[in-house]
C-alpha cells in the first residue's frame, strides 16, 4: 500500500460501507413499490413528477434531462416508453424548432397521483421514519455537502431545496 494514499480510517470505512449499502438498497425498494403500484421505475416517476410540477406541465427535453440528471439518450429512451403508455407527449418547441418539448398527459397526472401515496409511505418507512427530526436535518446537511461536490454547478433541483418542517407534495 502506498504511503501517500490517505487510506480510510475504520470509522470512515464503516460510514462509507453503510452509505454504499443504502445507495444500493434504496433504489430497489423505491422501484419495487412504484412498479407494483403504477408500473413505473423511480426514474420514470421522478420524470413524470418534474413534468407535473413544471409550468403548463411542459419542459424542454434538455431541461428535463438536467433536472433528472439523465443523458438525453437515456431520457429519450424512457420518454419513448412513457409515450407508448400515453403518459407523456413530445412535440417541437414553438420557440426553437431545433428543440423538443415534453408534457405530461392527464393519464400521466392521474397515474402519479395514484402512485404518490404509496411512494410517500415507502420513503417514510425506509428513510424518514427511521430518523429523528434532528437526524433528518443532519441528513439534509450531509447530502447537501456531498451534492456540493458532486453537482457544483447546482444543476439538480435537489441542490436548491430548502429544509423546512412543512409538508411538500413531491417525494
Amino acid at each position: 500500500m502506498s504511503e501517500q494514499t490517505p487510506w480510510l480510517t475504520e470509522a470512515e470505512s464503516a460510514a462509507w460501507v453503510r452509505l454504499v449499502a443504502v445507495a444500493e438498497l434504496l433504489p430497489a425498494a423505491l422501484d419495487a413499490q412504484l412498479g407494483a403500484d403504477a408500473g413505473l421505475t423511480h426514474f420514470e416517476y421522478q420524470t413524470l413528477m418534474a413534468l407535473a410540477d413544471a409550468p403548463d406541465h411542459t419542459m424542454r427535453m434538455t431541461a428535463l434531462a438536467s433536472v433528472t440528471n439523465a443523458t438525453l439518450p437515456r431520457l429519450s429512451h424512457v420518454m419513448r416508453r412513457l409515450e407508448g403508455r400515453g403518459l407523456v407527449r413530445r412535440f417541437p418547441c414553438p420557440e426553437d424548432r431545433r428543440a423538443t418539448n415534453a408534457t405530461i398527459t392527464e393519464t400521466g397526472v392521474d397515474l402519479i397521483e395514484q402512485a404518490a401515496p404509496g411512494h410517500v409511505q415507502t420513503v417514510r418507512r425506509h428513510v424518514l421514519d427511521a430518523l429523528t427530526p434532528e437526524q433528518q436535518r443532519q441528513l439534509y446537511d450531509i447530502a447537501g455537502a456531498m451534492l456540493g461536490r458532486l453537482d457544483p454547478e447546482g444543476r439538480l433541483e435537489a441542490t436548491s431545496c430548502r429544509f423546512s418542517q412543512a409538508p411538500v407534495r413531491q417525494a
